[in-house]
């Protein structure tokens, strides 16, 4: 791993901590304002509570969650190198939180029981993960969860979902969604 491909936790226990992170082509964390404003979104801490992170890549959101009091963050990633950077982050960070899976997203998604009540969605913007993994994740989140997504282009998933906000920075474009369940 080079000295470039790192990333700066910037806020919580860790603060300006480093996260180092495989070159895999398109792996790219998300930018620190982006993680800014998406914390402001979420209200700075997110004590004791569950998130899923997928498609993990460098960790960033994930990571950036546990330092900020998450109980438990899953990491889920496919790619070996991104995993093993994950189990070695966690390690070094001393991260007790994180769960590390290597596995599909989507196709994780589909298993389990787990519940979370924040989710972190950001693919490899040329595909139509974003869209697929929102399409499976309901059953796997707790009422009133919430759900960020990075794309290439803006989703509109429809209900349940209820966009809450919303930005773009450069070629990012974000959002966060709250799951609403029918009672």
């Amino acid at each position: 791993m080079s000295g470039r491909n790192r990333v700066r936790i910037i806020g919580g226990e860790w603060r300006s901590r480093l996260v180092r992170f495989p070159g895999t082509p398109g792996l790219r964390p998300t930018p620190d304002r982006v993680r800014e404003t998406l914390f402001n979104w979420l209200g700075q801490r997110l004590d004791g509570l569950s998130c899923v992170d997928l498609f993990a890549g460098s960790g960033a959101l994930g990571f950036e969650a546990l330092s900020r009091g998450a109980a438990r963050v899953v990491m889920i990633d496919r790619d070996r190198l991104a995993v093993e950077a994950l189990k070695e982050a966690a390690r070094e960070l001393g991260a007790t939180g994180a769960d590390v899976v290597a596995a599909d997203s989507i196709a994780w998604l589909g298993r389990g029981t787990e519940k979370f009540d924040v989710a972190f969605v950001d693919p490899p913007y040329a595909s139509d993960l974003a869209a697929q993994a929102l399409a499976k994740l309901g059953p796997r989140l707790n009422p009133g969860a919430r759900v960020y997504v990075e794309s290439a282009k803006p989703l509109e998933p429809g209900a349940p979902w209820r966009e809450t906000r919303e930005g773009k920075a450069g070629a990012v474009r974000f959002a966060l969604y709250e799951y609403e369940i029918s009672q």
